[in-house]
């Protein structure tokens, strides 16, 4: 948790240290904000992280945020969004689990790092699916469209 702290500190996002396994970090994104969750579990050996977006989920669209999740998982190589349906919070989750190692700060970037990168390609596909009603099949394609070239 030190070693995220400090990483925070660099990146100038505002952060909250709840505990000494726990820190919470604020970090402003191209689509949205992001809450940056990062809990050390003494008896997992790991750093987990969770990284949550304002964007509730109304019941009426949860099955077919559902489909969307499936989908999004499956492209994943680290990692996997999370629907809290009780709350109907989106969220990314991922743990870096050590085993007796002491974590690296490249190793903590690339945590936070990836969960970031995950958020923002993937955020527009779930706006898409609770705000404007679209399938899961027609958000991910959106989402995965790749440009070429420049205008």
């Amino acid at each position: 948790i030190d070693l995220t702290e400090q990483i925070a500190s660099m990146n100038d996002w505002p952060f909250e240290r709840q505990a000494d396994d726990e820190l919470t970090l604020a970090v402003a994104g191209t689509w949205a904000d992001y809450n940056v969750s990062l809990n050390w579990h003494d008896d997992l050996e790991s750093l987990h992280i969770a990284c949550a977006f304002d964007l509730k989920v109304p019941p009426t669209r949860a099955i077919e945020v559902y489909r969307l999740l499936a989908q999004i998982n499956e492209q994943l190589w680290l990692g996997h969004f999370d629907l809290w349906a009780h709350e109907g919070v989106l969220l990314y989750r991922h743990s870096l689990m050590l085993h007796g190692a002491e974590p690296t700060q490249k190793q903590c970037e690339a945590l936070i790092q990836a969960a970031l990168e995950s958020c923002e390609r993937y955020y527009q596909a779930f706006q898409f699916v609770v705000w404007a009603g679209r399938r899961a099949e027609d958000a991910m394609a959106t989402v995965l469209f790749q440009t070429e070239g420049q205008a």
